[in-house]
């Protein structure tokens, strides 16, 4: 154990720098908004009475300004012999106005110009977090060139060269250390919620934050080799491969509305070609685009899913689009994270063992230790002064106190003179009770530290981090939800991950991973056939959140990377909505199915209709609308609060 005099950082995962808000910036935006707007105010002149021109032009100018851009892309498309969806929208949304069907046009049009502009946010959002990562790794360098020191670009450094790293600083380089000794917060890679002790020969990451010590390091990987900027790397990659992913519908409409515009066509030429006159061939070519084309399963599938989001958002859980929401309900395993994400973070006193036949009991033994770390800001530190208080034990003065880096803290209270060390010490001493105390906690993966008075070690406190009272029942509703026993992927030590495994009921642990280790199971899992939901909160765990089918964040205590790296946040960091997540994704699929069934219908039937016979094109309007509306009211069922299930209830 080490401890610290002046303030270290902290043990949670390190935030990368904020930056000033994007959403205006992006043209995709201020289109769509301005698209909404005019909606919103055309629909208020219609239902106000106003005269048909003027809310046709606004409701014209909400198609010019949210349709513009889909068009042009759906025309570059084009270009390249293929068909987009988006055109086909444009051009349906401009016969529903041919018809006199305005309204409906022009909320087709917002529909997809506000989709647009969440994707480009989004897109830019984690563009901004992977750059600011780059930032945990300090510019300059102290480097040792002959017994001097002189400052360099932290990127210049080569392999073989000797760096000095200061209190407090941040190391610029991975490297192994060849002098010195202090404690390293190492969170940021491995999620490790305490400072790791580092001495000669030990490893240690750029970016990460140094202790009290003061420590002389050797490079061992150039700056683009190092474990920070492989995370940048394996975040950037993944997202890209996700951006890439769409709704399952969306792949349907793409060939679906290729053979709309064909049989469009078809249904047009061919009774030219037996004798049908012009105006005839044209209403019935006008009617079967306006039956057929696939507003109705545009509608089928985004109610629910929207609904199903809106739901999530008013319990806490952001899913961040539709194509998430629809992923969510595919996953068949969970991969979760420890620090964080099954515990809070931070280390707590779990246990005060006082020797029998020592001068104190529990409670004097902790009064002592308290008041002796006092002027420490260690998280051990603060985590016994912590738990003094918690019991409402008022702190004694304290004299003469010294912090040792890499041995612990000495200070003189009510005349003893109190140390609180690791463990090494008594080990070597071969004090029998307290190495039996030591070994008592460590096999429970808890981190031990030796009080002594007087030089005579009287008893260990034990810390750890908390569990989440919401875990155990969690992972047992996350088990439910997809059939498969829950993986816990984490950095911290094995035996710290077995003892919590088997406090919420995982076997599968998988334990001491960097952040390329994760993605590595990730992908493993993937190859096994398994569609992977992870959890996740550190920067360590964003490379992973990105890889994953599914990855979700715990936002109290996530860093801004794992943030914009998940597809869905939870913001109360409350493990048990996960499973309610995962049930409205399975209702909303259910839902999509039945709604893709009625517009299957009622599209069948009008089409016939048209092919065989005379479908009036008001008939073949207002089937069209009806079914429409049928399948949008279907999908808002969920916006219910009974659809609303998690783990607790």
């Amino acid at each position: 154990m080490t401890t610290a005099t002046t303030s270290l950082p902290s043990a949670t995962p390190m935030r990368a720098p904020k930056r000033r808000s994007v959403l205006w910036s992006l043209p995709e935006v201020r289109w769509a908004a301005g698209a909404l707007a005019l909606f919103v105010l055309g629909g208020l002149a219609q239902i106000g009475g106003a005269p048909a021109p003027l809310y046709w032009t606004l409701y014209l100018a909400c198609y010019a300004v949210g349709g513009w851009e889909p068009a042009w892309a759906g025309l570059q498309v084009l270009r390249d012999k293929a068909l987009d969806v988006d055109l086909l929208m444009i051009v349906a949304a401009i016969g529903a106005a041919a018809i006199g069907q305005v309204l409906d046009g022009a909320l087709l049009i917002v529909i997809f110009a506000t989709s647009g502009a969440l994707e480009a946010f989004a897109t830019r959002r984690t563009a901004d977090a992977v750059r600011g990562l780059s930032d945990l790794a300090p510019e300059q360098a102290t480097l040792l060139d002959d017994g001097t020191e002189r400052q360099v670009a932290a990127a210049d450094l080569q392999i073989g060269d000797r760096v000095l790293v200061r209190p407090g600083e941040r190391i610029p380089a991975d490297g192994h250390v060849v002098e010195g000794a202090s404690e390293v917060d190492q969170a940021s890679i491995t999620g490790e919620p305490l400072p790791v002790d580092k001495a000669s020969g030990d490893e240690v990451f750029a970016g990460t934050a140094n202790g009290t010590g003061v420590l002389t390091l050797e490079v061992v990987r150039a700056a683009r080799d190092s474990v920070v900027a492989r995370i940048v790397t394996m975040v950037e990659e993944a997202s890209a491969t996700k951006a890439r992913t769409q709704l399952f519908i969306e792949k349907v409409e793409q060939r679906y509305s290729v053979g709309v515009v064909v049989a469009t066509v078809a249904v047009f030429v061919i009774p030219l070609l037996v004798g049908e006159s012009l105006q005839s061939a044209l209403l019935r070519a006008m009617t079967f685009m306006i039956v057929a084309s696939p507003c109705a399963v545009v509608l089928a599938t985004m109610p629910p899913l929207l609904s199903a989001i809106a739901n999530a958002s008013r319990h806490g859980v952001l899913v961040k689009s539709a194509v998430v929401m629809e992923r969510l309900g595919t996953a068949t395993i969970v991969a979760l994270d420890k620090t964080g994400t099954l515990t809070h973070g931070k280390p707590t006193v779990v246990a005060v063992r006082a020797l029998p036949e020592g001068p104190c009991g529990e409670d004097d033994l902790l009064a002592l230790a308290a008041a002796a770390e006092a002027p420490s800001e260690h998280p051990i530190g603060r985590a016994i002064v912590a738990a003094a208080r918690a019991r409402g034990t008022q702190l004694l003065p304290v004299q003469d106190f010294r912090a040792d880096v890499g041995r612990g803290v000495s200070a003189t209270v009510a005349g003893w003179k109190v140390e609180i060390s690791s463990p090494t010490a008594a080990v070597a001493s071969e004090h029998v009770a307290i190495v039996a105390m030591v070994d008592g906690e460590q096999s429970l993966g808890r981190t031990a530290v030796v009080v002594s008075l007087n030089g005579r070690p009287v008893g260990v406190l034990a810390l750890a981090d908390r569990i989440r009272s919401e875990a155990a029942p969690a992972i047992a509703a996350l088990w439910a939800s997809t059939n498969h026993e829950p993986v816990l992927l984490t950095g911290d030590n094995p035996r710290a991950a077995a003892a919590l495994a088997a406090d919420v009921g995982l076997t599968d642990v998988r334990a001491g991973l960097l952040p390329e280790d994760k993605v590595s199971a990730v992908h493993e899992l993937q190859r096994d056939g398994r569609r992977v939901l992870l959890v996740g909160d550190g920067i360590n765990d964003a490379p992973a959140l990105a890889a994953a089918d599914v990855g979700v964040a715990m936002g109290g205590v996530g860093s801004d990377l794992a943030l914009t790296s998940a597809d869905a946040v939870i913001v109360r960091d409350d493990l048990g909505t996960l499973s309610a997540v995962i049930r409205l994704s399975h209702r909303a699929r259910r839902l999509i199915v039945q709604n893709l069934v009625i517009a299957a219908v009622v599209i069948t039937t009008l089409v016939i209709w048209d092919l065989v016979g005379h479908l009036p094109l008001p008939l073949g309007v207002a089937g069209h609308e009806g079914s429409t509306i049928l399948v949008a009211l279907n999908g808002l069922r969920l916006l219910r609060r009974s659809e609303w299930k998690p783990a607790s209830a």
